[in-house]
């Protein structure tokens, strides 16, 4: 009997689970879901580039892992991604203290009003900041990224979208129409950096618990989560970052193009 027959006869598993000693860059690491991963991240004992707004925001979150699993396992970049000297700063720095890079986390994002009917300078001024920060920098990362990402065992990208690329509400034009692109970044990267063994997979998240909802009353928010989710809670951010975790996992090898909505079964209710 051959081993395809016997299934006794298979091979233990091989494929780690365990990012322990991988450098990993984290976009939006100051709050919310960024901030989740980039904790997350050093938990499982990665060496974590924390990259956002604002010098305190981020030392904060640095001093926190650094408390938690030792001074050598956070750097804090201070990054405007929407300007590209910025991402370039980010990874020249990235490497200059990991000397490797091995996942990259495009989780920064903004959300603004924008409608149809704005007045032309406010319509225009929410567009070009959204697509700045939300689809071009991502690009921009990879794009940077790539040839240190080459040089890892087990590449991975990770682009944090929304569930506003799959439906979508009034009022968030240019959010929604930027996620969507997010979604068909992935693919286009999973397709093209397919060849050279890095895997570019898309996170959708739902209604979670972050400071972009904290805005909203509580009462409405667990109404609309009542209404509309099937789990009938907002997600809290670690819910995402931990499947941010698994899709960096070494053994996640064959998984690339993935667009995973992470929405509490939000998106596949239809009453």
């Amino acid at each position: 009997m051959s081993n395809a027959e016997n299934p006794a006869a298979q091979p233990l598993p091989t494929l780690s689970r365990s990012i322990e000693g991988r450098a990993a860059i984290v976009t939006g690491a100051a709050s919310g879901m960024g901030r989740a991963t980039a904790l997350l991240f050093a938990s499982q004992g990665a060496r974590v580039v924390v990259a956002d707004l604002g010098e305190d925001r981020v030392s904060e979150v640095v001093d926190q892992i650094a408390e938690a699993y030792g001074a050598d396992r956070a750097l804090g970049v201070v990054t405007d991604v929407s300007k590209p000297e910025d991402i370039k700063h980010l990874v020249s720095q990235t490497i200059g203290w990991a000397d490797r890079l091995d996942i990259v986390v495009n989780n920064a994002g903004v959300s603004r009003p924008n409608t149809t009917v704005q007045e032309d300078d406010e319509f225009e001024e929410a567009w070009a900041a959204t697509m700045a920060v939300n689809v071009t920098a991502q690009a921009r990362l990879v794009r940077e990224a790539l040839p240190h990402l080459l040089k890892s065992d087990a590449p991975r990208v990770v682009n944090i979208a929304s569930t506003e690329a799959i439906v979508a509400q009034r009022g968030l034009l240019s959010y929604a129409a930027s996620k969507s692109g997010v979604v068909g970044l992935t693919k286009s990267l999973a397709v093209e950096l397919g060849y050279h063994g890095v895997n570019v997979n898309c996170i959708c998240p739902g209604p979670i618990q972050t400071g972009m909802t904290a805005k909203y009353d509580d009462e409405l928010k667990a109404k609309y989560a009542k209404a509309r989710v099937p789990l009938r809670r907002y997600g809290r951010a670690e819910e995402v970052a931990q499947m941010t975790l698994n899709l960096c996992l070494p053994a996640s090898s064959f998984v690339t193009g993935a667009i995973i909505p992470v929405d509490g079964g939000m998106t596949i209710r239809h009453t």
